[in-house]
C-alpha cells in the first residue's frame, strides 16, 4: 500500500484551500478506503452468520421468518457490493486526477457534497437535472 500524506485527525477540507490539493485528495482517499473496509467487514460477518445459522428451525413460521430476514440481508449486501464498485471507481478517479469534478459539467463538486457522499460524480445541480430527465423518460 502506498504511503499517503500525514493528515491531522481533525483535518477537514476547506474552501479556503486549493481545490483537490494533495491533502484533500488524501483525505477523500482515506475516507473511501475506510468506508470500503467497513463494508467488506460487514459482508464477512453476514457470510459467517449465514454459515452458522443454516435455517433449520423446526417451526415452519420461524423458518419462513428467518428466510425473509436473510433475503433482506442478502439484498442489502448486494447493494453494498455495488457500492464497493462505486468506491473503487472514485479511488481510480483520485489516481487519475479526475476526482471532485462533475462528469457532466466539469465543474468542481462542492466539498460539503463530497464529504457527505464521497462517491458523487456530479454536482447537485447536474444530479438534479439528471434525475428530472430520468423521471420524464420513466413517465413516458
Amino acid at each position: 500500500m502506498r504511503m499517503g500524506l500525514e493528515l491531522s485527525p481533525d483535518y477537514r477540507p476547506s474552501p479556503d484551500e486549493e481545490f483537490m490539493n494533495p491533502r484533500q485528495l488524501e483525505y477523500f482517499r482515506r475516507k473511501l478506503l475506510d468506508w470500503r473496509e467497513e463494508i467488506i467487514k460487514d459482508s464477512a460477518e453476514t457470510l459467517q452468520n449465514l454459515q452458522q445459522d443454516n435455517l433449520r428451525e423446526p417451526d415452519i413460521a420461524d423458518r419462513a421468518s428467518s428466510e425473509t430476514d436473510w433475503s433482506v440481508e442478502l439484498r442489502t449486501r448486494d447493494r453494498q457490493r455495488k457500492l464497493i464498485a462505486k468506491i473503487d471507481a472514485a479511488l481510480k478517479r483520485i489516481d487519475e486526477g479526475e476526482y471532485g469534478y462533475c462528469q457532466v459539467t466539469g465543474e468542481p463538486i462542492s466539498l460539503q457534497r463530497l464529504d457527505a457522499r464521497p462517491i458523487a460524480t456530479m454536482t447537485i445541480e447536474a444530479q438534479e437535472q439528471h434525475e428530472r430527465l430520468e423521471k420524464v423518460h420513466r413517465d413516458d
